[in-house]
């Protein structure tokens, strides 16, 4: 017997799912009490536990919203432990533990590769430790890729050591989707905003750590027949790319004469590239280069949309995810035609991936609409927009790190709801859902209740 046929055949266990969840929690703590460390400090600069705390938690849920300045606050040695979080946070605790485990010829017990699995959405649990690698060597060959490119940039600016410093650190920051850069009062990426070099590498980056794992390597096995692309691949490029399309699109037209963004005097070349950076970065990245408080409302809107959504499934990224989104929308074309199944490309989806694309996009909106309650009484009152509020939940949930309600300025409960959500973001609700139920996997009643039909609609 495989150990595939082992596995249970639930989506994933409460068990796992608690391991999951508390394996980023204990990352978390771990480098928030590294952060409160002296050294870590830049003279003269006290870090809060709070601070510490959410800095740790924006690192490792690679979301990049930020109370302290890292470049102003933190030391080299704070920078090096937030870098070092955002790796963990970004390829995951499990993968590393993994890697490690492998090169140093140790056995990966039955239990670690059912982890693996779930943490990188694998097919089966025959291939997880040499996916596992393959995972790893992919991720750092695309953040040294992006990091000789940034170089480029960088070393003649700021020096040899100092600019190689930059470009690696900068280069798995959006590898990861982090979105935590060392700027200072620069503003992220807004005084690259006309250099199509830095902007196009970030892109790069984003989108690739964006995409998930399993697409990489089916893009690579299979690049010059892409007919034989998985199922998963084809809807996570599709949806990506019309997300990435019609994204510029809206914000060439929207902010083209917006002196706060695009309409600042720019030539047509740098408003796409710009337009175009912006659809990428609201994809769970954090980087910008426009101001986002000065986006128009209609912008606002759209950008907390597309941070909704997110990236894809075992990816560096967060949101409800591109293949969720094509499931609903799959759904409801289904509906519309009078069908009984949900097809895509010429194959039917199981009805568990219905129910779970279903409850992910249920959960995340009911934690926004709580949590929208929640900061509307705590930041209304202090002058803060609901439409900026709102964007600052989506952004700390999707895990992307933007912000147009500036929060170092929110409230110390904001900003620990902040801190949960970005938590629940990276980890998944569905996975705390799972990680608190007492439900074993593949648990079934006995039960089968008569069906009888309601009204709805």
């Amino acid at each position: 017997m495989s150990a595939q046929d082992v596995r249970p055949k639930a989506t994933r266990s409460p068990n796992q799912a608690k391991t999951l969840a508390v394996s980023f929690l204990l990352i978390i703590l771990f480098g928030a009490g590294l952060l409160m460390l002296p050294i870590a400090h830049e003279p003269g600069v006290i870090i809060t536990p709070l601070q510490a705390v959410f800095s740790a938690t924006s690192a490792t849920c690679v979301t990049g919203l930020m109370v302290v300045d890292p470049a102003a606050a933190y030391s080299l040695f704070g920078e090096i432990v937030l870098l070092c979080l955002i790796q963990l946070g970004g390829l995951g605790f499990m993968l590393f533990a993994t890697s490690v485990l492998v090169l140093a010829g140790r056995r990966v017990s039955l239990r670690s590769r059912v982890l693996l699995h779930d943490t990188m959405s694998l097919p089966g649990l025959s291939g997880a430790v040499r996916n596992t690698l393959r995972f790893v060597l992919i991720a750092f060959g695309v953040e040294i890729l992006g990091a000789m490119l940034l170089s480029i940039h960088f070393i003649p600016r700021l020096g040899a050591a100092r600019g190689v410093y930059f470009a690696v650190f900068h280069a798995i920051s959006a590898y990861c989707n982090a979105g935590i850069d060392l700027f200072s009062t620069a503003g992220s990426l807004t005084t690259f905003v006309d250099d199509p070099l830095v902007l196009l590498t970030f892109v790069g980056l984003i989108v690739l750590g964006g995409l998930g794992f399993a697409v990489l390597a089916d893009v690579l096995d299979k690049g010059r027949r892409p007919r034989r692309f998985a199922l998963h691949t084809k809807i996570v490029l599709v949806t990506t790319v019309f997300l990435l399309v019609s994204g510029t699109l809206f914000f060439m037209l929207a902010e083209w004469n917006n002196p706060m963004t695009l309409g600042a005097g720019r030539g047509l070349g740098d408003k796409l590239l710009n337009a175009f950076f912006q659809s990428v970065t609201t994809r769970t990245a954090g980087f910008y280069s426009v101001s986002q408080s000065g986006l128009t409302d209609a912008s606002k809107m759209v950008t907390t949309l597309l941070m909704f959504i997110g990236a894809s499934p075992a990816s560096t990224g967060g949101g409800v995810k591109t293949s969720t989104l094509f499931v609903l929308l799959a759904i409801i074309r289904s509906v519309l035609a009078g069908r009984d199944e949900v097809n895509a490309f010429g194959k039917r989806l199981p009805l568990v991936l219905i129910r779970t694309a279903l409850s992910i996009f249920l959960l995340y909106l009911a934690l926004l609409f709580g949590g929208s309650v929640l900061m509307g009484l705590l930041e209304q009152p202090r002058g803060f927009s609901m439409i900026d509020l709102v964007f600052e939940e989506v952004s700390a949930l999707g895990t992307v790190g933007l912000t147009a309600a500036n929060t170092p300025t929110l409230t110390r409960p904001s900003q620990i709801w902040l801190i949960v959500l970005m938590y629940f973001g990276r980890v998944g609700p569905l996975t705390m859902m799972l990680s608190i139920t007492r439900r074993h996997a593949g648990y079934k009643t006995g039960v089968r209740y008569p069906e009888e039909e309601i009204i709805v609609g």
